[in-house]
């Protein structure tokens, strides 16, 4: 039996379609929304589709406790409603295509894990969204390996928590969302305990499985990556001059070129951070198609390198000096 929570703040866009399409998965037993102190026409539109699904409830969070995200705390709400022998935790962002609990369920017996999740197909419909979300999952496509997440032998874990399948007793054993009250990044952090406590993870791309459209504004968009991004890439100074090496690459060219006339080390910077650059589009290149993405996106490196630099340098800036803030709520700097 699976048990499907899906926390709900302000989604008065999509949690429709999200919660019909998890309610339509026949192994879905229950569907849990847990509306978190919403103040649009989500309450609303939840009241009437627990009316007309019979295995959709709602629950209300009331005050948020210190120490927790309220992500987390309306999962661990959910969690503890719940009685499926999986939890099903999704978002209200996410289109669950039909037979999509059932891979999940048959990649967790072949695989043997306790854990199964997929990064969804992104949805996107703005310049914005184009430019930045495909630059953004490159990214992660380098650092979230799926072949050494679900590789028992090695440290590295993760999971997206647009999809996560993980078994009840797993998930009790590492201390259910309590245990990682106050992460942003909680998907993440559940992998490494469900991992660390030797159990197996399978982390895939979603593709046919699972769509999801995080951001339809550039406003939400902006508040979105820049709550998280830092810590996605390590939350280290190191992990962030690594993720600059564009920015590296343009500005020796730029300075190589600004002296006048240019002397044969202003030639070999100019050559190295054009190589570099080449070496860089064509990889992107190579993940667009691997991905099966339209290579009609690689017109928007440019901006997409830039947005993301601004993001992850806010996303620094937010962590270690400011506070995160997330759907009216600020979170303490350092939370991760």
């Amino acid at each position: 039996m699976v048990s499907a929570v899906i926390p709900a703040r302000n989604e008065e866009t999509s949690i429709a379609r999200a919660v019909e399409s998890v309610a339509a998965q026949p192994e879905v037993a229950e569907v849990i929304v847990v509306n978190d102190q919403s103040t649009d026409r989500t309450g609303e539109i939840l009241a009437a589709l627990a009316a007309k699904i019979s295995k959709v409830r709602v629950l209300e969070t009331g005050t948020l406790p210190g120490g927790w995200t309220g992500k987390n705390y309306a999962l661990s709400i959910g969690a503890a409603a719940a009685s499926g022998d999986w939890l099903l935790f999704t978002d209200a962002d996410t289109f669950h295509l039909p037979g999509s609990t059932a891979r999940a369920l048959a990649d967790a017996r072949e695989h043997e894990a306790a854990l199964v999740s997929y990064s969804p197909e992104q949805e996107m419909g703005t310049f914005w969204e184009r430019a930045l979300i495909p630059r953004v999952y490159w990214m992660l496509s380098h650092r979230y390996s799926f072949a050494k997440v679900n590789e028992p032998a090695a440290p590295d874990a993760a999971a997206n928590g647009q999809f996560l399948l993980i078994w009840r007793q797993a998930y009790t054993a590492m201390g259910g969302h309590a245990a990682v009250a106050a992460e942003v990044l909680e998907d993440v952090a559940l992998a490494r305990r469900v991992k660390t406590a030797g159990d197996k993870l399978f982390f895939a791309s979603g593709r046919g499985i699972v769509r999801a459209r995080m951001y339809r504004s550039f406003r939400a968009m902006w508040e979105g990556w820049t709550k998280n991004l830092y810590a996605l890439i390590g939350g280290s100074k190191t992990g962030l001059l690594s993720q600059l090496i564009d920015l590296l690459a343009l500005g020796a060219i730029v300075l190589a070129c600004s002296d006048a006339p240019l002397t044969a080390l202003d030639w070999i910077a100019i050559g190295a951070g054009a190589v570099l650059i080449v070496t860089r589009l064509i990889d992107y290149a190579a993940f667009l198609r691997r991905n099966l993405l339209p290579m009609s996106l690689i017109q928007y490196y440019v901006p997409g390198t830039c947005l993301y630099w601004a993001a992850l340098l806010a996303s620094w800036w937010k962590t270690k000096h400011g506070a995160v803030a997330w759907k009216g709520r600020a979170y303490p700097a350092g939370s991760s």
